[in-house]
Protein backbone atom coordinates (compact mmCIF):
# COMPACT_ATOMS: atom_id res chain seq x y z
CA UNK A 1 0.00 0.00 0.00
CA UNK A 2 1.63 3.39 -1.27
CA UNK A 3 2.06 6.08 1.38
CA UNK A 4 0.10 9.37 0.75
CA UNK A 5 1.99 11.75 -0.65
CA UNK A 6 3.49 15.03 1.86
CA UNK A 7 1.93 17.96 1.07
CA UNK A 8 3.90 20.36 -1.09
CA UNK A 9 4.84 24.01 -0.27
CA UNK A 10 2.21 26.99 -0.86
CA UNK A 11 4.20 30.46 -2.11
CA UNK A 12 2.74 33.48 -1.49
CA UNK A 13 4.23 35.69 -5.00
CA UNK A 14 3.81 39.21 -4.46
CA UNK A 15 3.12 40.83 -7.94
CA UNK A 16 4.09 44.08 -9.41
CA UNK A 17 2.62 46.90 -8.24
CA UNK A 18 1.58 48.37 -12.24
CA UNK A 19 -1.20 46.52 -12.68
CA UNK A 20 -3.73 48.25 -14.64
CA UNK A 21 -1.27 51.38 -15.14
CA UNK A 22 0.03 52.87 -18.24
CA UNK A 23 3.91 52.02 -17.69
CA UNK A 24 5.28 49.24 -16.24
CA UNK A 25 8.33 48.85 -14.14
CA UNK A 26 11.08 46.58 -14.75
CA UNK A 27 10.12 43.26 -12.91
CA UNK A 28 13.82 42.86 -11.51
CA UNK A 29 12.98 46.30 -9.78
CA UNK A 30 10.07 45.50 -8.41
CA UNK A 31 10.94 42.28 -7.02
CA UNK A 32 13.98 40.19 -6.04
CA UNK A 33 15.83 37.55 -7.99
CA UNK A 34 14.86 34.91 -5.29
CA UNK A 35 11.07 35.68 -5.57
CA UNK A 36 11.32 35.57 -9.46
CA UNK A 37 13.34 32.29 -9.51
CA UNK A 38 10.80 30.48 -7.10
CA UNK A 39 7.75 31.97 -9.35
CA UNK A 40 9.66 30.81 -12.45
CA UNK A 41 9.65 26.77 -11.13
CA UNK A 42 6.30 26.73 -10.06
CA UNK A 43 3.64 25.48 -12.44
CA UNK A 44 0.24 25.12 -10.44
CA UNK A 45 -1.54 28.37 -9.74
CA UNK A 46 -4.61 30.21 -7.54
CA UNK A 47 -4.88 33.93 -8.89
CA UNK A 48 -7.70 36.19 -9.21
CA UNK A 49 -7.56 36.76 -12.92
CA UNK A 50 -6.15 33.46 -14.84
CA UNK A 51 -5.23 36.16 -17.95
CA UNK A 52 -3.31 38.69 -15.83
CA UNK A 53 -1.86 35.69 -14.02
CA UNK A 54 -0.19 34.32 -17.40
CA UNK A 55 0.60 38.31 -18.33
CA UNK A 56 2.50 38.36 -15.52
CA UNK A 57 4.45 34.76 -15.49
CA UNK A 58 5.10 35.71 -19.27
CA UNK A 59 7.12 39.04 -18.06
CA UNK A 60 8.34 36.22 -15.36
CA UNK A 61 9.78 34.05 -17.87
CA UNK A 62 12.01 37.05 -19.52
CA UNK A 63 14.27 36.92 -16.86
CA UNK A 64 14.08 33.28 -15.66
CA UNK A 65 12.43 30.77 -17.91
CA UNK A 66 9.74 29.16 -16.55
CA UNK A 67 9.79 25.43 -15.46
CA UNK A 68 6.48 24.51 -17.98
CA UNK A 69 5.23 26.53 -20.68
CA UNK A 70 2.64 28.92 -20.72
CA UNK A 71 0.16 26.85 -22.05
CA UNK A 72 0.95 23.99 -19.94
CA UNK A 73 0.92 26.43 -16.02
CA UNK A 74 -1.96 24.61 -13.87
CA UNK A 75 -4.15 27.81 -13.26
CA UNK A 76 -7.32 27.92 -11.30
CA UNK A 77 -8.55 31.22 -10.64
CA UNK A 78 -10.79 32.01 -7.10
CA UNK A 79 -14.35 32.43 -7.72
CA UNK A 80 -16.28 35.42 -8.51
CA UNK A 81 -18.19 35.35 -5.24
CA UNK A 82 -14.70 35.52 -3.55
CA UNK A 83 -13.47 39.10 -5.82
CA UNK A 84 -17.10 40.66 -4.93
CA UNK A 85 -17.73 39.82 -1.19
CA UNK A 86 -14.15 38.85 -0.09
CA UNK A 87 -12.91 35.87 2.09
CA UNK A 88 -11.43 36.79 4.86
CA UNK A 89 -13.96 36.46 6.74
CA UNK A 90 -13.93 32.30 6.80
CA UNK A 91 -16.67 31.63 5.05
CA UNK A 92 -15.30 30.52 1.65
CA UNK A 93 -13.65 26.90 1.74
CA UNK A 94 -11.00 26.96 -0.48
CA UNK A 95 -9.86 22.91 0.06
CA UNK A 96 -11.30 21.59 -3.62
CA UNK A 97 -9.21 24.53 -5.17
CA UNK A 98 -5.28 23.20 -3.37
CA UNK A 99 -5.59 19.50 -4.50
CA UNK A 100 -2.32 19.58 -6.46
CA UNK A 101 -0.71 20.92 -3.18
CA UNK A 102 -2.38 17.88 -1.18
CA UNK A 103 -1.31 15.78 -3.92
CA UNK A 104 2.30 17.27 -3.48
CA UNK A 105 2.93 19.56 -5.35
CA UNK A 106 4.02 22.72 -4.70
CA UNK A 107 1.73 26.08 -5.47
CA UNK A 108 1.51 29.60 -6.34
CA UNK A 109 -0.92 31.97 -4.72
CA UNK A 110 -0.65 35.59 -6.43
CA UNK A 111 -3.04 38.49 -6.92
CA UNK A 112 -3.09 41.27 -9.30
CA UNK A 113 -0.84 43.41 -7.24
CA UNK A 114 1.06 43.57 -4.29
CA UNK A 115 1.30 40.72 -1.81
CA UNK A 116 -2.03 38.34 -2.25
CA UNK A 117 -4.21 37.92 1.05
CA UNK A 118 -3.15 41.83 1.62
CA UNK A 119 -5.83 43.94 0.71
CA UNK A 120 -6.84 41.17 -2.01
CA UNK A 121 -8.29 37.71 -1.71
CA UNK A 122 -6.72 34.71 -1.13
CA UNK A 123 -6.67 34.78 2.56
CA UNK A 124 -9.33 31.51 1.65
CA UNK A 125 -6.59 29.58 0.27
CA UNK A 126 -3.84 30.20 2.74
CA UNK A 127 -6.06 28.83 5.65
CA UNK A 128 -6.69 25.51 3.44
CA UNK A 129 -3.53 25.25 3.35
CA UNK A 130 -2.90 25.57 7.08
CA UNK A 131 -5.45 22.97 7.85
CA UNK A 132 -3.95 20.58 5.61
CA UNK A 133 -0.47 20.51 6.90
CA UNK A 134 0.65 22.45 3.90
CA UNK A 135 4.13 24.54 4.24
CA UNK A 136 2.92 28.58 3.64
CA UNK A 137 5.87 30.28 2.75
CA UNK A 138 5.58 33.96 1.97
CA UNK A 139 8.17 35.34 -0.90
CA UNK A 140 9.42 38.98 -0.42
CA UNK A 141 8.03 41.96 -2.88
CA UNK A 142 6.17 44.80 -2.69
CA UNK A 143 2.99 45.83 -0.66
CA UNK A 144 1.29 48.84 -1.38
CA UNK A 145 0.09 49.54 1.98
CA UNK A 146 3.72 49.40 4.39
CA UNK A 147 5.17 51.06 1.09
CA UNK A 148 2.33 54.31 1.57
CA UNK A 149 2.39 54.10 5.46
CA UNK A 150 6.24 54.34 5.88
CA UNK A 151 6.61 57.30 3.37
CA UNK A 152 3.31 59.32 5.17
CA UNK A 153 5.21 60.14 7.96
CA UNK A 154 2.05 59.04 9.82
CA UNK A 155 2.36 56.34 12.96
CA UNK A 156 3.75 53.44 11.91
CA UNK A 157 3.43 51.55 15.61
CA UNK A 158 -0.48 51.67 15.28
CA UNK A 159 -2.36 51.54 12.59
CA UNK A 160 -5.51 50.06 10.42
CA UNK A 161 -6.44 49.31 6.63
CA UNK A 162 -10.12 49.73 5.88
CA UNK A 163 -10.33 48.56 3.23
CA UNK A 164 -12.75 50.74 0.66
CA UNK A 165 -14.83 53.29 1.98
CA UNK A 166 -18.67 53.57 0.96
CA UNK A 167 -19.66 54.99 -2.18
CA UNK A 168 -23.22 56.80 -1.31
CA UNK A 169 -21.83 60.16 -0.65
CA UNK A 170 -23.93 60.67 2.92
CA UNK A 171 -22.23 57.31 4.10
CA UNK A 172 -18.89 57.97 3.58
CA UNK A 173 -18.86 61.55 4.72
CA UNK A 174 -19.65 59.75 8.04
CA UNK A 175 -17.04 57.03 7.60
CA UNK A 176 -14.50 59.49 6.88
CA UNK A 177 -15.55 61.15 10.12
CA UNK A 178 -15.57 57.90 12.00
CA UNK A 179 -12.16 57.21 10.79
CA UNK A 180 -10.62 60.53 11.55
CA UNK A 181 -11.93 60.36 15.20
CA UNK A 182 -10.06 56.83 15.45
CA UNK A 183 -6.87 58.82 14.06
CA UNK A 184 -6.70 62.10 16.26
CA UNK A 185 -8.41 60.09 19.38
CA UNK A 186 -6.18 56.89 19.67
CA UNK A 187 -2.96 57.93 17.74
CA UNK A 188 -4.17 55.09 14.71
CA UNK A 189 -2.81 55.86 11.59
CA UNK A 190 -6.14 54.87 8.82
CA UNK A 191 -5.30 53.87 5.62
CA UNK A 192 -7.82 52.87 2.65
CA UNK A 193 -8.43 52.36 -1.15
CA UNK A 194 -10.62 53.39 -3.86
CA UNK A 195 -10.76 51.78 -7.22
CA UNK A 196 -8.64 54.77 -9.33
CA UNK A 197 -11.78 56.00 -11.77
CA UNK A 198 -13.34 57.24 -8.21
CA UNK A 199 -9.74 58.74 -7.25
CA UNK A 200 -10.69 62.56 -7.14
CA UNK A 201 -14.15 62.11 -5.71
CA UNK A 202 -12.86 60.13 -2.55
CA UNK A 203 -9.89 63.29 -2.35
CA UNK A 204 -13.15 66.32 -2.55
CA UNK A 205 -14.60 64.52 0.13
CA UNK A 206 -11.64 64.03 2.41
CA UNK A 207 -10.97 67.54 1.96
CA UNK A 208 -14.41 68.64 2.30
CA UNK A 209 -15.04 66.44 5.72
CA UNK A 210 -11.54 66.18 7.17
CA UNK A 211 -10.79 68.60 9.43
CA UNK A 212 -8.14 71.39 8.86
CA UNK A 213 -5.35 69.95 11.05
CA UNK A 214 -5.36 66.35 9.72
CA UNK A 215 -2.28 65.10 7.88
CA UNK A 216 -3.67 63.57 4.81
CA UNK A 217 -1.36 61.58 3.27
CA UNK A 218 -1.29 60.24 -0.80
CA UNK A 219 0.76 57.43 -2.49
CA UNK A 220 0.24 56.77 -5.79
CA UNK A 221 1.71 54.86 -8.67
CA UNK A 222 4.31 53.24 -5.81
CA UNK A 223 7.28 51.48 -7.40
CA UNK A 224 6.88 53.24 -11.10
CA UNK A 225 9.33 56.08 -12.26
CA UNK A 226 6.10 58.43 -11.88
CA UNK A 227 5.56 57.41 -8.13
CA UNK A 228 3.57 60.29 -6.48
CA UNK A 229 4.17 60.33 -2.26
CA UNK A 230 2.83 63.97 -0.95
CA UNK A 231 1.99 63.94 3.07
CA UNK A 232 0.19 67.27 4.24
CA UNK A 233 -2.19 68.86 6.69
CA UNK A 234 -5.10 69.19 5.51
CA UNK A 235 -5.47 72.74 4.94
CA UNK A 236 -2.39 73.23 3.29
CA UNK A 237 -3.86 71.18 0.56
CA UNK A 238 -7.22 72.78 0.71
CA UNK A 239 -4.41 75.82 -0.43
CA UNK A 240 -2.12 74.12 -3.01
CA UNK A 241 -3.10 70.38 -3.63
CA UNK A 242 -3.75 68.61 -6.86
CA UNK A 243 -6.28 65.84 -6.97
CA UNK A 244 -4.49 62.02 -7.52
CA UNK A 245 -5.51 61.49 -11.51
CA UNK A 246 -8.10 58.34 -12.10
CA UNK A 247 -6.09 56.07 -13.69
CA UNK A 248 -3.22 55.11 -11.34
CA UNK A 249 -4.11 53.50 -7.83
CA UNK A 250 -3.37 55.12 -5.00
CA UNK A 251 -3.54 54.58 -1.30
CA UNK A 252 -4.63 56.87 1.04
CA UNK A 253 -3.96 57.88 4.77
CA UNK A 254 -4.90 59.97 7.83
CA UNK A 255 -3.69 60.62 11.35
CA UNK A 256 -2.31 63.32 13.48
Amino acid sequence: MSTPAAPGTLYLVPAPLDFGCEAQAPLQDALPEGTLRTAARLTHWVCENAKSCRAYLKRIDALHPLAAPLQAQQITELPREVHKKGDHGGQFDAAPLIAPLLAGQDMGLVSEAGMPAVADPGSSVVRAAHDAGARVVPLVGPVSLLLALAASGLNGQNFAFTGYLPQDAGERAERIRALEGLALKQGQSQLFIETPYRNAALWQALLQHLQPNTRLAIAAGLTLAQARVESRLVRQWRQHGEAPDNRTPVVFAIGR
